[in-house]
């Protein structure tokens, strides 16, 4: 596994979770362990520091010693405030996103988005079937980009990567290591495997 240390890993934990009544997705426990810790225990050997974005239960998160982020913007906008918000006070260039309910996510997840990035400011996760636009890398150029996009009530990540040039990047045959636990249902069977 490579450690690419100029790039910030964020865990994206900030949103209301519906679909698991309500309840602080990052939180719950699957195998004993929270969610978020999962994702924290694969991403942070892949990266050169580490941030929780989070609206709620900041304490609980910050007694695992991590530090955490709040979205700047109001109302839980959904993934994008809680990356521009990282990139709006954190010090690095770069930048992966994963959410907190996808704790499989590749050993090598970081050096392959990096490495097949080119000249892009933007790539993300595609499994041969489905985009995970969620997991992404992304620069700090685009910091104005996406407050331009937000204070315009857009709130989808996807067509916000396409508008600013990102493209995906292909991890074949890897479905299994990007599947979301989004509901109790989805959690019953993760902790089956």
């Amino acid at each position: 596994m490579r450690c690419l240390t100029e790039v910030t890993g964020v865990v994206l934990a900030g949103g209301r979770a519906t679909r698991m009544g309500g309840l602080d997705k990052g939180l719950i426990n699957l195998n004993g362990q929270p969610l978020f810790e999962h994702v924290m225990s694969k991403l942070a050997p892949q990266v050169g520091s580490m941030v929780i974005s989070a609206n709620r239960n900041i304490e609980i998160y910050q007694s695992f010693g991590i530090d955490v982020l709040s979205d700047t913007l109001p109302d839980y906008p959904g993934p994008l405030a809680g990356m521009l918000s990282a990139m709006q006070h954190l010090s690095g260039e770069w930048f992966l996103f994963c959410p907190c309910d996808t704790p499989n996510i590749p050993d090598d997840l970081a050096y392959k988005l990096w490495m097949q990035k080119g000249e892009s400011y933007a790539v993300w996760v595609n499994d041969g079937e489905r985009d995970h636009p969620t997991i992404a890398l992304m620069h700090r150029k685009l910091v104005t980009d996406l407050e331009q996009y937000l204070a315009a009530g857009e709130r989808r990540v996807m067509l916000f990567l396409r508008k600013v040039g990102g493209k995906p990047i292909l991890f074949a045959n890897q479905m299994q290591n990007f599947i979301n636990v989004n509901t109790p249902k989805d959690l019953m069977h993760r902790e089956k495997e």
